[in-house]
């Protein structure tokens, strides 16, 4: 029943709300969002399961595909685009929404409840045994998440379940499934408060994580990242430099000989090899820099 779930509980701190000064308000909420991370510490065993499973399908040619309802969906949208020019993914990490696109800017009302949508729109990606879809739902029982769990689970992906209730309906259909107490939004059933902080730090957690288990990483550096505009150009050469030591000019000359391949081009440098080699290195080793440069 919905009025069992927490995240649809009154919180007693603020029964009082529309009489509380804004100071007031406000040091309770931040007071409440601080819950956040430690609420989130209880899932990492969890949460580490799911990464392992994800590097696992990754490695072997597959995708993350997150998929959700509402600020749910639009969290796991937001994730999966940023990780194109942060770890230069092309299709690898995906995220649909009930409603579609269009719904990321405008809530299209009913959309969430439709199981076969959810299996329709799976059904378009073709998913198969090297996928994982990650449902998240804030209350743990949308339909339109259930839908597609169940519906992947029978074209053979594995699953990983994200909710902010324990006992969650959606966790029955995950091969791991994370359930995060937060506690009573200060605004009665506004997910979007703690629930949605938390499945964004989650999926920060799950994103990050993975990448790193797939050589996207070295050091501490996003060496997969894409130079698509002025800033990231000179993200790029700052990377380069931070990792080589090289100087702002050899980071610059040697990005423009490795095509602006931020990994090629401090394999180059540090192994002290052409660009054919680099390339030849860094597909030998899978992408991991550290390999590379043996």
């Amino acid at each position: 029943m919905l009025e069992n779930l927490i995240t649809e509980k009154r919180n007693p701190k603020t029964q009082n709300l529309d009489q509380m000064s804004t100071g007031e308000f406000l040091t309770i909420m931040n007071e409440e969002d601080g819950k956040v991370a430690a609420a989130i510490k209880e899932t990492l065993p969890d949460v580490e399961k799911a990464v392992k499973i994800i590097i696992k399908n990754l490695k072997n040619g597959g995708r993350i595909i997150y998929m959700g309802a509402g600020t749910s969906g639009r969290l796991g949208v937001l994730d999966a685009v940023e990780c194109s020019p942060t770890f230069g993914t092309t299709d690898e990490v995906q995220g649909i929404i009930a409603g579609g696109e269009g719904a990321f800017v405008k809530a299209v009302e009913g959309a969430e409840d439709s199981k076969e949508l959810a299996e329709k729109e799976l059904k378009k990606l073709n998913i198969g045994k090297n996928d994982t879809i990650v449902g998240i739902a804030a209350s743990g029982r949308t339909p339109y998440v259930i839908g597609g769990l169940e519906y992947a689970r029978r074209a053979g992906a594995d699953t990983v379940s994200i909710s902010c209730n324990k006992n969650a309906e959606i966790s029955k259909y995950a091969d791991a499934a994370i359930e995060v107490d937060c506690g009573p939004e200060v605004l009665t059933g506004s997910t979007r408060l703690k629930a949605g902080s938390a499945q964004k730090m989650i999926l920060n957690m799950i994103s990050t994580a993975s990448m790193v288990g797939v050589g996207k990483v070295y050091g501490n550096l996003m060496v997969d990242v894409r130079a698509t505009n002025e800033k990231l150009v000179e993200r790029a050469k700052r990377i380069v430099m931070e990792a080589t030591g090289a100087s702002y000019e050899e980071a610059e000359r040697t990005l423009v000989s490795s095509e602006w391949h931020v990994k090629t081009a401090i394999v180059m440098i540090l192994a002290g090899c052409e660009y054919e080699e680099a390339v030849h290195r860094l597909e030998k080793a899978d992408g991991f820099v550290r390999e590379a440069i043996k």
